[in-house]
């Protein structure tokens, strides 16, 4: 043994002694790069390195440090005994079970491994019957399932439980040994029974979710070019299953799952790249294969914005070098209304997809050189389609732009700003050409995205607009009337700056409502429609005037829940404006004062976005069942649009009434992925309308199952230092509710780390936060782990000494109560009662407070701290306690008679140890 590596050994040992488990592995892991391969010593530093994985719970990386360790010293006891805790937590029974008893064999009288042995014994007896049991399952469902001459009903009531099946781990084990992964690929290629071929796929996305090495089997049997060809469907539910499974996939590969916050384990990804960057590398290569459907070019530009970010497998650079860049550009070229040669299968939602998962890469570009490469491809794609003369380059040169416009914004800009190519698009927009006109007028509308633009295209474009919306073709109509809208609305909610002349925004918002709710117009028309209200609901009469109409408000809540995402901006924007959801900058009246000095323009708020007509407004919406198109529109993967639909639902919440609707409607089920993914804004928004329906609602009907425990993780986010006072209140006042519901409740919140944040708001200044905190924390002291947490040496006992006294009721109450709970429940928080200065006064303040229930708390506060000690109990007969308790006994009011019987129970107790007497009269 080389020194350098005894040393590294001696320092690792050190470490795991100290519970430095993570520093030991490390150190270990430098012994062993030092080591001869197999050597004794290497032996005993991978078997000691093995225990410090097994101590940070990587069960996979200790089994292998103890099977390369067992093959250089075979039947080596402490390996073994390693291996078979690995094996164990890895719930591989029966192999630990083997080595278990190979050490017994060694040494019988080893008296550590007789108790895992007959644990062990026990478990493997009863898989061993489990799979018994299962395999008969599998092998008669399967018989059932796959007979074609077999009744419709029970083949589907078959293939269902087989599903059932693969989600156990003992029925996905032996159903990996068996052939029915390439029973069911076999069946896939004659089944009609579409319900029967959703539910195989699915059994083999089961299959893939336990572990590495089940997936890599079932990846052996099908391969990814398999999932890729089931995918290309235009079955939604067939298409959906496809995703899972590859998603699934990429999930076993990276340590991530399905839930809205997973991250990746690094070390899983690491070893495991090629796996990942093989299936990743097939998406990219079929984003624009023209053979498949458009169902499935959605859904796979969908799992590559899920899986390229940053937070995820951060393979946006990769995408970037492989040409995947191109291939979305080339979606975002097509044209669903209008076939070219060359056109691809889409859906009315590939565009937005496509743009969403361009701005998904360009936010992945955080450094310069990584900026200037996809802008570079960009250019590329836009310059070679410029070189060909013809017209269809053209025009999917313009309509690529607007998806750039809609996606990556900067991107979009850069390119609508290069020289001639702005110009391109007005001379398109005045051509007699339809499409031209459409599509030109398409991008004029998305480029009049910032004031300077809009002003530029004010002096150049408006009269183009106002003769292309004279046109014959409704879909011409509606693109220049948007493109007019968006103009007249560049002012924003300034009240004194109309681009327009006067009365101009309502004539505009008239003629959209004729577009939204006429019968006969397609999904397209009223989708234009919706935008165009979107940038003119920013005009506070026009809100007015939209939200008294009620044939246009159902329009808009229809025309969400088809789920179509590129409806998504227009709808939802809308509704933002409508309940005044959106950013507001803060007026600060120096600076106003400076402006005018200055002789600046100031922005003025119009008289009907006064907060009574914003509520009157909300109430409506409301009413009106907004929040089932929220929910429709919730499955976007676009964060700055779950940002605006968390928005809604926020103002939606802030109104009392309605959170029973949102509840009632799925509101409450969609908020919760809303607050754990997505922009900070959008998150605190979902998170404050979670704590508002908590507050008002029991938690257990709001958030049933499950859900109420989800919720937790947002609302102790909101107890952060950047959240505003009313944020941090309705936080603490929902977690109040949730924590009385249970224990489980009440571990979840600890494991969130919400103890200390809820502490923290009892020191607040603020009457209302430290109330709520104090509330919050009574409850939370119905778990012995918080009671165990004021045994220890701090001053809580004192602060809540301190509290019980407090000027406000509320608070002197619920800081009375949770003294109640804490000294029924630990004789430590009696003791420790009497450290506080103020016990005596405190005693005296409650038991003679004129408000019964702090009256009765202070008397229960007695009865406590005299049954759980006699010195204590002396302490308390020292003082005039027992005058009082005497004269509590007495009282002749009806409605304290519980306080009476407390005062009773205390006496007699203080009788019991002897303190005082019962006279004999």
């Amino acid at each position: 043994m080389s020194s350098e590596a005894l040393k590294y050994k001696d320092e690792g040992n050190e470490a795991f002694k100290n519970g430095n488990w993570d520093s030991a592995a490390k150190l270990y892991t430098k012994a062993i790069n030092l080591e001869k391969a197999e050597s004794k010593d290497l032996a005993v530093f991978l078997k000691n390195r093995a225990a410090a994985y097994l101590k940070l719970n990587k069960f996979e990386e200790a089994l292998n440090d103890c099977d390369k360790s067992l093959e250089i010293v075979p039947n080596d006891p402490k390996a073994l005994f390693r291996r078979c805790q690995a094996l164990e937590s890895l719930e591989r029974f029966e192999e630990a079970y083997r080595d278990a008893t190979q050490i017994f064999k060694d040494d019988p009288n080893n008296k550590t491994i007789q108790p895992i042995l007959e644990r062990l014994y026990r478990i493997v007896q009863e898989k061993v019957r489990e799979n018994a049991q299962t395999s008969t399952k599998i092998e008669t469902m399967t018989k059932i399932a796959f007979d074609l001459t077999t009744d419709r009903e029970k083949r589907e009531t078959a293939m269902n439980n087989l599903l059932v099946l693969a989600r156990e781990n003992t029925g996905s084990s032996l159903m990996i040994k068996s052939p029915i992964v390439q029973q069911i690929k076999k069946l896939l290629k004659i089944e009609k029974n579409q319900e029967i071929c959703i539910t195989g796929i699915r059994i083999i996305g089961e299959l893939c979710k336990h572990t590495i090495e089940k997936t890599r089997n079932v990846m052996q049997d099908v391969g990814i070019p398999w999932f890729l060809e089931i995918l290309d469907s235009k079955n939604e539910n067939q298409v959906n299953a496809a995703q899972y499974c590859i998603q699934q996939i990429l999930n076993i590969f990276s340590g991530m799952d399905n839930k809205p916050d997973t991250k990746p384990d690094q070390e899983l990804v690491k070893n495991h790249k090629k796996d990942i960057d093989m299936i990743l590398t097939c998406l990219v290569y079929s984003i624009n294969n023209q053979a498949i459907s458009g169902e499935a070019r959605d859904a796979i530009i969908e799992l590559l914005t899920r899986n390229i970010h940053y937070t995820a497998l951060n393979w946006a650079e990769q995408l970037v070098e492989i040409g995947g860049v191109g291939r979305l550009m080339e979606c975002a070229s097509e044209l669903e209304e209008y076939k070219y040669e060359s056109a691809m299968n889409i859906t009315p939602s590939t565009r937005t997809i496509a743009a969403v998962c361009l701005s998904r890469i360009y936010e992945n570009m955080y450094y310069d050189a990584a900026r200037e490469k996809f802008m570079g491809k960009i250019q590329d794609f836009i310059k070679d389609k410029l070189l060909t003369p013809d017209i269809e380059s053209k025009v999917r040169v313009v309509v690529a732009i607007t998806a750039l416009l809609r996606g990556p914004l900067d991107v979009g800009n850069a390119i609508v700003g290069k020289e001639g190519i702005m110009e391109m698009i007005l001379v398109m927009a005045n051509t007699d050409d339809l499409l031209q006109q459409k599509v030109a007028c398409e991008c004029i509308v998305a480029a009049a995205s910032k004031a300077d633009k809009a002003k530029a295209i004010i002096a150049q474009g408006v009269n183009i607009l106002k003769t292309l919306y004279k046109s014959k073709d409704d879909g011409i109509r509606v693109r220049a009337l948007v493109g007019l809208c968006k103009l007249g609305s560049s002012g924003g909610t300034d009240a004194t700056m109309k681009p327009f002349a006067e009365g101009s925004n309502l004539k505009l918002a008239e003629a959209c409502r004729r577009f939204l709710v006429h019968p006969g117009n397609d999904t397209d028309i009223r989708k234009w429609a919706a935008e165009g209200l979107s940038y003119l609901t920013l005009d506070a009469e026009v809100k007015e005037k939209l939200v008294e109409d009620r044939p246009a408000l159902q329009s808009l809540i229809e025309l969400a829940k088809t789920g179509d995402q590129s409806c998504l901006f227009g709808v939802v924007t809308t509704l933002v404006n409508l309940c005044n959801a959106y950013e507001k900058q803060e007026v600060i009246p120096e600076m106003i004062e400076l402006a005018k000095f200055a002789k600046q323009h100031i922005p003025e708020e119009h008289e009907l976005d006064d907060p009574d007509f914003v509520t009157k407004r909300i109430l409506v919406l409301g009413k009106e069942g907004v929040t089932s198109a929220l929910v429709a529109l919730s499955k976007t993967e676009s964060p700055n649009s779950r940002e605006l639909i968390s928005r809604v639902f926020n103002s939606l919440c802030s109104e009392q009434e309605l959170r029973g609707v949102v509840v009632s409607q799925g509101g409450s089920k969609a908020l919760i992925p809303l607050a754990l993914k997505g922009t900070e804004k959008g998150k605190r928004h979902a998170a404050q309308a979670l704590a508002r329906i908590a507050i008002t609602m029991n938690p257990e009907v709001a958030f049933p199952g499950q859900r109420a425990l989800e919720v937790i993780r947002p609302l102790v986010g909101l107890l952060h230092p950047d959240c505003s006072g009313l944020e941090n209140f309705e936080a603490l006042m929902g977690l109040c509710n949730i924590a009385q519901m249970s224990e489980s409740a009440r571990q979840r919140i600890l494991k969130e780390g919400g103890l200390p944040k809820i502490e923290h708001y009892m020191f607040e200044d603020h009457e209302y936060l430290c109330r709520a905190a104090t509330q919050c924390m009574t409850n939370m002291c119905m778990s012995p782990d918080v009671i165990k947490t004021h045994e220890g040496k701090n001053d809580k006992i004192k602060f809540f000494v301190s509290l019980a006294m407090d000027e406000d009721a509320d608070t002197a109450m619920a800081a009375s109560g949770a003294l109640a709970i804490l000294t029924g429940n630990s004789k430590k928080c009696c003791e420790k009662i009497f450290e506080s200065k103020n016990w005596l006064d405190c005693f005296h303040v409650l038991l003679a407070n004129p408000v019964a229930s702090l009256q009765y708390r202070g008397v229960c506060i007695v009865r406590n701290v005299i049954e759980n000690s006699k010195e204590l109990a002396e302490k308390l007969m020292e003082t005039d306690i027992m005058e009082i308790l005497m004269a509590l006994k007495l009282l002749p009011d009806e409605n304290k008679q519980t306080i009476v019987k407390v005062a009773e129970d205390a006496l007699k107790l203080a009788e019991k140890w002897g303190l005082i007497k019962k006279p004999e009269d």
